[in-house]
């Protein structure tokens, strides 16, 4: 089969315009109904729980998801299996987010009675505000599209689009009602680079007591060089007679100062080593010291206690092998 790529490109131009569209045309619905199911969550001392069949099913386990990451207690449930044994994971003090383009989709509509018999709140989010679901639900989500961005207008694509983007809205909104944190985001999401990243701390990762190279001033350029080999870190602490930190020797000065270098034996370390170098604190983030580190294009830092006195270096290699990186 041979392939027209400029018709290729057109096609998928013309589903990412519909569906982007879809997708604005519902900011002018972020209004009382959404403020009143955010409200109704908030207040919510069970589960929120997700249902949907279909297409809408996939996007509600991901609407779920999100929301169970985000602060709000949440699972998906399939409507079918709902029927058949599964509505006992739903409790009263449970509330009850419906998804169906057509507000009509038979599985899900057979939960109304008992949904409504247990006192459990329904919101629905569909593309039909006069559909069954949208007038049997406490709060309406209005998610309806012009058109579908498929061109035989069958497969949900533009729709489900407006589910997703709208579950995020009422997930993200949730969380800043909430007070929600980066590290309360990090809590639930302990595997993985992105719970290393906002975990891990320097002191996690950094060495410290023996492992941590240091001179004094006084030490000469081989001694310092005997501790960066010995640490394997590429650069060693120079330190004053009160343990204060006045300077760090790196590879990369002795390559700057290689000319410079008769004797390192009786050459004094300070003659080389750079003063005032970048620190950390040993409390900061992981992820933090990446940063410091590519903006300042150095491949280690010193890191210091609250009062600055010195506990600890580490390089890049330390947060490669961490997995923050």
């Amino acid at each position: 089969m041979s392939i027209d790529p400029q018709r290729l490109i057109k096609a998928a131009t013309e589903v990412l315009t519909t569906e982007a569209r879809a997708i604005n045309d519902l900011i002018g619905r972020i209004d009382d109904h959404f403020v009143r199911a955010s409200q109704r969550i908030l207040d919510c001392n069970g589960h929120l729980i997700v249902t949907g069949m279909g297409k809408s099913g996939h996007i509600g386990h991901k609407i779920a998801a999100t929301l169970a990451s985000t602060g709000t207690p949440a699972f998906f449930v399939h409507p079918a299996e709902a029927s058949h044994g599964d509505l006992g994971m739903i409790r009263s003090d449970d509330l009850l987010l419906a998804l169906s383009n057509s507000g009509e989709t038979e599985e899900v509509l057979k939960l109304l009675p008992v949904i409504k018999r247990l006192g459990i709140g329904l919101i629905a989010m569909t593309g039909d505000p006069e559909s069954t679901l949208a007038r049997h639900a406490d709060i309406h989500l209005d998610t309806s599209v012009d058109q579908e961005a498929c061109p035989l207008g069958l497969a949900p694509t533009a729709s489900t689009s407006a589910q997703l983007a709208l579950g995020d809205a009422l997930a993200v909104a949730l969380l800043d009602a909430r007070g929600f944190t980066a590290e309360d985001f990090a809590r639930s999401h302990p595997g993985g680079k992105l719970g290393r990243q906002l975990l891990l701390s320097i002191a996690d990762v950094m060495h410290a007591g023996q492992d941590l190279p240091r001179v004094n001033q006084q030490a000469s350029l081989a001694e310092a060089i005997v501790e960066m080999t010995r640490s394997r870190l590429g650069m060693c602490a120079v330190l004053d007679d009160d343990d204060n930190l006045a300077g760090v020797v790196t590879d990369g000065d002795l390559r700057r100062h290689v000319d410079e270098l008769d004797d390192i034996r009786t050459l004094p370390v300070t003659r080389i080593m750079t003063v005032n170098p970048r620190t950390i604190a040993a409390s900061e983030l992981a992820a933090r010291a990446v940063a410091i580190m590519q903006d300042h294009r150095i491949q280690g830092l010193l890191v210091t206690d609250d009062s600055g006195q010195l506990v600890g270096a580490l390089n890049f290699q330390d947060l490669l092998q961490a997995g923050v990186v």
